[in-house]
């Protein structure tokens, strides 16, 4: 199955280019979960402006997110936003790194704008994990970030463990039965030796989690599920891991529905397929006419089609089984005539 990318591939492609050749730029556009982009050059050619909007930003900000832009990004965060946005870098490319692997890294240090922003609250709680197993009893803040309408993630650490909860809705019934196949495939995958190490993952329709049933206004309705995921110290031991761990995690949600997507659009095909193939056989069964060819008296060739009605229902023919039917009528004779009956 196909994995979606962490960086934005529209981000990524528009630094290379500009960095080859400066050029006024003006482009908005849209990535996974609503969050919207704008890059131009309001100033200069060379100086690159970035902006984001997302939906959760003021909860992300309260679980340390400008904390971590500022680690990524330097200087390069603006104390001045762009209007409408909620975050904004400033990129000058006479200032970047030079040609090869050190400028590759930051471009896509760039293009992973979004997802360093949605890693801060994953960031807090693997720290409070680790303060809590150091304790040896507590639990974390449920941290909540509603990253799309009606979805949420939910985020809690305790001194084992942490759980992420994954609240999705299923706007047609096909995609809820799909999402419980592939989610199925999830909870039987881990029992395989070879992936022993997997995070747990449990799936509940309608009825919430444990750990977020105190949450006043949660949905009670059969079009939402819940997807938990059980982290344990060793998918965060180390910060390379804990990346990978956060990356993967966080696109689940879109990894899923973009699955959803695609089966139903093979079935469809193949549904196409089989309606087509069936129809070949249908046109296949249609029986054959036989055709005679008659001269006048000009010389003119005039076509004549017979065939043997075995149906005695229908219109304009005797009532008798095997009556030969002729158009027109005066060719039956030389019908007879040519096929011997």
């Amino acid at each position: 199955m196909i994995l979606l990318e962490s960086h934005s591939v529209i981000i990524q492609t528009t630094l290379n280019d500009k960095f080859t050749k400066p050029t006024s730029l003006d482009i908005q556009f849209v990535d996974y979960d609503g969050v919207r982009f704008h890059l131009s050059t309001p100033d200069r050619k060379t100086a690159l402006l970035l902006s984001m909007n997302i939906r959760c930003w003021d909860e992300l900000v309260q679980y340390g997110a400008m904390e971590v832009l500022k680690r990524e990004y330097g200087s390069l965060v603006q104390a001045q936003v762009e209007p409408d946005y909620n975050v904004s870098l400033e990129i000058d490319l006479e200032k970047a790194p030079p040609e090869g692997e050190e400028r590759d890294k930051f471009v896509e240090s760039i293009s992973l704008l979004k997802r360093n922003a949605l890693a801060a609250p994953f960031e807090l709680a693997f720290t409070t994990q680790k303060q809590l197993e150091a304790s040896g009893s507590g639990q974390g803040d449920l941290l909540q970030i509603h990253y799309r309408d009606e979805e949420a993630i939910y985020i809690q650490a305790a001194t084992d463990r942490v759980t992420v909860i994954f609240s999705t809705v299923f706007r047609e019934e096909t995609d809820r039965i799909f999402g419980k196949v592939f989610l199925q495939e999830f909870v039987d995958a881990r029992r395989l030796p070879t992936i022993q190490n997997a995070p747990q993952v449990l799936y509940t329709n309608r009825d919430p989690p444990l750990e977020i049933r105190h949450i006043s206004g949660l949905r009670d309705s059969e079009d939402i599920g819940y997807v938990t995921f059980v982290l344990f110290p060793r998918h965060f031991a180390n910060p390379d891991v804990a990346s990978a761990t956060i990356s993967h995690v966080q696109l689940f949600r879109d990894y899923l529905h973009y699955h959803i997507k695609c089966s139903k659009a093979y079935m469809h095909s193949r549904m196409r397929y089989r309606v087509a193939e069936f129809q070949k056989i249908l046109n296949r069964a249609k029986a054959e006419t036989a055709t005679t060819e008659r001269k006048t008296a000009t010389k003119d060739t005039s076509q004549s089609d017979c065939l043997i009605n075995n149906d005695p229902s229908q219109p304009h023919a005797p009532n008798v089984p095997g009556t030969i039917l002729c158009n027109p009528p005066f060719q039956r004779a030389t019908f007879i005539s040519q096929v011997g009956v």
